[in-house]
């Protein structure tokens, strides 16, 4: 019985040396023992990003290189396995910053990522925390050093379209015999040709104007969601950011074959590819491009898999229209937590900062858009709401350019889900965002301020 007592005791006092040794070493050493789960790569014009995904917090240490660029990135409390080994054949031979990949165990529980760039980049490494179905995640995103300039790129690429060749010169027409005898009748090239007994005056049309244009009017198409935010998933696999840009191409292609009032129309998408971003940036990039309307296409989700139909939202500065447009623009504003974004990021001062400067002019505009836009997408498809909705969306706060958010139809529902899949009932649904776009510019003509095409 003495023996059993002291056996006790000896293993409550191991488990206590235990627990203590846990408390001295810390996190970092509870951390050891994580698996990598998953590993992704999303390359864009905008920027790159790589995402280590794992099942417990990774603590990360980076170094930049200039010559040849590339970053190192040791990751600690891990151990080299299959997943993170596949992270060297996802690089594609078209990314614009990451050249290559490699990876190996540089210590016991230190696995040593190094990122070769084919240009200097800016690089951020940050790690996010569980949310929706991603565990704990590393994020590895590389900017440019120079980012583009997106209204010039518009500019040239409306300029290209105008010098595709020269356009062919007509065949003249065989000659008018009453014309060859009035020109000789003038005598000399200046002179007004004199009126022939019995003839009718002859009208002179006074020459062409020159081909000139000198607005370029813009529309912000803005796909929501991409790259680590796939957004609402159908009954059948459907992912909404993948639906939306292919509906945003469609719109684009439309966009660019119009005029209004001889003025061409360009359209510029957030994001031209499934990469992700941020809420604020997609506002910032419709200002830099000095955009006229900014189009914000989504595909709705709800819990019940009968609601259906197509809604139309415009900004609120005193809170929701109902507690659907409450619910729905809470949800949308959370895109940023799961498409991961730097909170350390000096960008999210600016953000904050520019979201609170809407204006009334900007909503009422915005109101304006949505109702024309409404009225052409209910000639397609069944409406979900028959009026503009209101709500807190912070991809809306552009505060000069009229903004509205377009729910496309409920991808929760079966039947909406198969539609929004369809190629031909994308094109309608573009036809229909032209023709709104079309009658908002006939009522309310683009501001005449000049941009050099």
């Amino acid at each position: 019985m003495v023996a059993t007592h002291a056996g006790t005791a000896l293993r409550r006092r191991a488990l206590l040396r235990r627990g203590a040794l846990v408390l001295l070493l810390g996190t970092a050493q509870i951390a050891r023992g994580a698996t990598i789960v998953a590993v992704r790569l999303w390359p864009a014009p905008d920027y790159t990003r790589v995402t280590i995904e794992s099942d417990g917090q990774l603590a990360s240490r980076h170094l930049s290189v200039g010559n040849p660029p590339r970053l190192a990135v040791d990751i600690e409390g891990i151990e080299l396995n299959a997943a993170l080994r596949e992270l060297v054949a996802k690089v594609q031979a078209d990314d614009p910053f990451i050249a290559g990949i490699r990876v190996g165990q540089f210590a016991p529980g230190v696995v040593r990522l190094v990122v070769d760039l084919k240009q200097p980049a800016l690089p951020q490494v940050f790690t996010l925390p569980p949310i929706a179905a991603y565990q704990h995640r590393l994020v590895l995103d590389f900017h440019p050093v120079q980012p583009a300039d997106p209204l010039e790129q518009l500019i040239a690429q409306h300029v290209q379209g105008q010098d595709r060749g020269p356009v062919p010169t007509p065949a003249p027409a065989a000659s008018d015999p009453l014309d060859e005898l009035i020109a000789r009748h003038a005598g000399s090239a200046g002179r007004r040709p004199q009126q022939l007994p019995g003839e009718a005056a002859v009208a002179t049309a006074p020459p062409p104007a020159p081909a000139k244009t000198d607005r370029l009017i813009i529309i912000a198409l803005d796909p929501g969601h991409g790259g680590e935010d796939p957004g609402a998933i159908g009954p059948n696999g459907t992912r909404e950011k993948d639906v939306v840009l292919q509906v945003a191409h469609r719109l684009r292609d439309r966009i660019n074959a119009t005029t209004i009032n001889g003025n061409p129309m360009r359209a510029f998408l957030t994001r031209d590819a499934d990469f992700f971003v941020p809420l604020h940036v997609r506002v910032q990039k419709a200002r830099r491009v000095q955009a006229d309307l900014f189009v914000s296409i989504h595909a709705d989700a709800f819990i019940t898999p009968s609601a259906r139909g197509a809604s139309v939202f415009a900004l609120s500065q005193n809170g929701a229209s109902s507690s659907a447009a409450r619910w729905l623009a809470e949800k949308e504003n959370r895109a940023d937590l799961i498409g991961g974004v730097n909170v350390r990021s000096q960008d999210r001062h600016v953000a904050h900062a520019m979201l609170d400067m809407s204006t009334t002019a900007q909503i009422k505009d915005s109101m304006k858009l949505g109702g024309a836009l409404l009225g052409e997408i209910g000639n397609v498809g069944r409406l979900h709401k028959r009026r503009v909705e209101q709500a807190g969306f912070a991809v809306l706060k552009a505060p000069d350019i009229p903004s509205v958010l377009v729910e496309t139809a409920f991808i929760s529902n079966p039947e909406e889900e198969a539609k929004l899949r369809s190629a031909s009932y994308q094109d309608e649904l573009a036809d229909a965002l032209m023709r709104g776009i079309s009658r908002y510019f006939a009522a309310n003509p683009p501001l005449a301020r000049s941009r050099s095409v």
